[in-house]
């Protein structure tokens, strides 16, 4: 990478650039980001010309890296300009402000217009999201008003909640490390069944195939080709119309099939490829073997199509019931990840254990678990009945792992993001407001979907007899 001289100035320091040949990776400024008016901090990636033009990768700061994206040399303000360090830190203001939206021509320069440059306040960073948490933590307790028809009891065990577990190091995935190449999308488009995604993140597809406007993805089998001549010739030979394993639940139009990675290697390594698309927190290794995949499908007339999947561990000593998960796009904002997540738990509760998915989870991962977990421990709670006149409804943090398989340190840590546990008199109290209860009972309406256990039918298997057998 090219140092300029920059390198030797105070770190407060941010130039203005003549041109933007002067600009390389590792650079940060404001860019204007595609489809809005906002010009937020971002870090070049990449640098390529085309056409005699040349093009920026960029990674917009404190954003999702699926908004990543090309830009044009016009999208950047080359006016406040943080050089990288020899240390791989950058010159300039802090990363946590960030640039106005509204924009001012530049006079007499018939220009794109720029926002203009932010300036620190008494050189203090501004922290937004501890603002915005303190504000609505504010709020929370301003509006908390105790109900008593719904107050139980809960006995809180005496070790804290730890909510860091060591993420997983081997395996078909595992923790994504940051490289110039897994940085950058490569896939434009894919075409998978009747819809075209764009893909959010990298995949480590063919060289060949990545060149090309648009994958195309055989729906059943998953595989993947150049054209959609070449597909159209292998839907000729493909005799799938559902995923290659067992149907072990259907309900209306909505199945599940169990996929054994050992026995279905290809198509359990063509699913990891497809889902590193929509994954970036994970790396694809190909080492599908240890794992059964949960393949979620809508059928109609033409096939069982693919809607989401989890993945999980045949043998799992930390109690994980899930290593990967993820509903495809076109079917996100539906219920079905919610639905995805309340399967793998009603596996659990056919296993007679309590689990956890692995983490880190990805930012709409923990989404969907939060509100999972909140739905369900809420409707625990609303249900419970007073024991006697005078006595308050009373349950225990194991009873709620017994009758949800959610795993003890997850039942705490949403507990405690909802702000219920109170301390008095020497127990622990669970303090519902009328508020909580009428908005739980509101996002129970609209979860249309649920999983129902008598369609169900699975018989958990002891994989460490087989493994045995297997070598």
């Amino acid at each position: 990478m090219k140092v300029t001289s920059k390198l030797d100035f105070d770190e407060d320091f941010s130039s203005i650039c003549e041109s933007t040949a002067a600009l390389t990776e590792g650079c940060r400024l404001p860019v204007r980001m595609h489809k809005t008016d906002d010009w937020p901090l971002a870090e070049i990636v990449s640098i390529k010309d085309s056409e005699g033009k040349r093009q920026f990768y960029v990674h917009y700061v404190d954003f999702n890296k699926r908004l990543d994206e090309w830009v044009e040399e016009e999208d950047l303000d080359t006016r406040k300009v943080q050089f990288p360090r020899r240390d791989g830190t950058t010159t300039g203001a802090s990363t946590g402000v960030t640039t106005p939206k509204k924009h001012h021509s530049l006079a007499g320069t018939g220009s794109v217009s720029r926002p203009a440059s932010p300036v620190p306040l008494n050189n203090e960073i501004v922290n937004g999201n501890a603002v915005l948490a303190a504000a609505l933590q504010k709020k929370i307790n301003r509006k908390r008003k105790l109900t008593p028809q719904a107050v139980p009891v809960v006995e809180i065990p005496e070790e804290n909640s730890q909510d860091g577990l060591t993420p997983r190091q081997s395996g078909s995935m595992v923790i994504h490390q940051d490289d110039v190449v897994t940085r950058m999308k490569n896939v434009e488009m894919i075409e998978l069944g009747r819809n075209r995604i764009k893909p959010w993140y990298f995949s480590p597809y063919p060289q060949e195939l990545c060149q090309t406007p648009c994958i195309y993805i055989c729906e059943f089998c998953l595989k993947y080709r150049k054209s959609r001549k070449c597909l159209e010739r292998h839907l000729i030979k493909c005799n799938l119309r559902h995923p290659p394993g067992n149907e072990i639940y259907r309900k209306h139009t909505i199945s599940f099939f169990e996929i054994d990675g050992r026995k279905n290697k290809v198509y359990a390594q063509n699913l990891c490829l497809l889902a590193k698309l929509f994954l970036d927190h994970k790396t694809l290794y190909y080492d599908t073997d240890p794992f059964l995949f949960y393949v979620m499908t809508e059928f109609d007339s033409r096939g069982f199509h693919i809607v989401g999947y989890f993945s999980k561990e045949k043998e799992s000593t930390e109690d994980y019931n899930v290593a990967c998960i993820l509903t495809m796009p076109p079917y996100q904002r539906k219920g079905y990840g919610k639905l995805l997540i309340e399967f793998s738990y009603e596996l659990s509760k056919f296993e007679g254990k309590t689990g956890s998915p692995e983490k880190p989870l990805s930012d709409l991962g923990l989404l969907s678990y939060r509100s999972y977990w909140a739905q369900t421990i809420l409707e625990i709670f609303i249900a419970q009945k007073p024991s006697g006149e005078s006595e308050k409804p009373h349950i225990t943090i194991n009873d709620i792992c017994e009758g949800t398989s959610i795993k003890k340190e997850d039942v705490i840590s949403t507990l405690q993001n909802l702000n219920l546990i109170n301390y008095y008199k020497g127990q622990y109290i669970v303090c519902i407001s009328r508020e909580i209860i009428d908005q739980h009972k509101k996002a129970m309406d609209n979860r249309k979907i649920r999983i129902d256990s008598k369609c169900l039918h699975w018989t958990p298997k002891d994989w460490s007899k087989r493994s045995k057998w297997y070598k």
